[in-house]
């Protein structure tokens, strides 16, 4: 089965990213964690956005999927993307902007909700009525999301460059927020 040609959807997560400088760094996506999206789970497959990075040319970093509440963009080199083992890796260059501003400061409180990402289905696999599989997707943008996210079982938080944790600090942190 495939999508809807065209169409593009939307998924958030809940994903840990940090704020470090006037950089925000982190996962839009994560692999094999499942969401539920109305009537049926999903996941995503390790390789899912390959194809994606390698072809669109200009992926948009948006606050909330709004088109006009833009904070980076790969063609520019704001927004830098790769898939890893764990999911789709995000740095994003937080721009001197009112909004840019808005989004370091709630992303250094630990108030976002997470990541979030619209694409079009390439490839997809439904192993049962309820159970969608994303193979490869067309990657349009990743999102800041204030609120909500849909794979609810990712973490979210926030550093700065004052407040440096070693890995072991952190991961101790992280474990406490899940």
């Amino acid at each position: 089965m495939t999508g809807a040609t065209g169409s593009v959807e939307r998924r958030s997560c809940g994903v840990e990213f940090r704020a470090a400088s006037r950089k925000l760094e982190g996962y839009a996506a994560v692999f094999g964690a499942s969401a539920r999206i109305g009537s049926f789970s999903e996941t995503i497959r390790s390789g899912a956005f390959a194809s994606t990075l390698t072809a669109n040319p200009d992926i948009l970093g948006l606050v909330d999927h709004d088109p006009t509440r833009l904070l980076a963009r790969t063609a520019s080199g704001t927004l830098k993307l790769a898939e890893d083992t764990r999911g789709l890796h995000f740095e994003l260059a937080i721009p001197d902007t009112q909004l840019g501003r808005d989004v370091l400061a709630l992303a250094e409180r630990n108030d976002l909700g997470g990541m979030s990402f619209g694409f079009r289905v390439k490839d997809e696999a439904w192993p049962a009525s309820d159970q969608r599989e994303l193979r490869a997707v067309d990657l349009v943008e990743i999102s800041v999301v204030q609120a909500f996210p849909a794979y609810a079982d990712t973490t979210i938080s926030a550093r700065s460059r004052s407040t440096i944790m070693t890995p072991a600090q952190r991961r101790r942190f992280l474990e406490t927020i899940r």
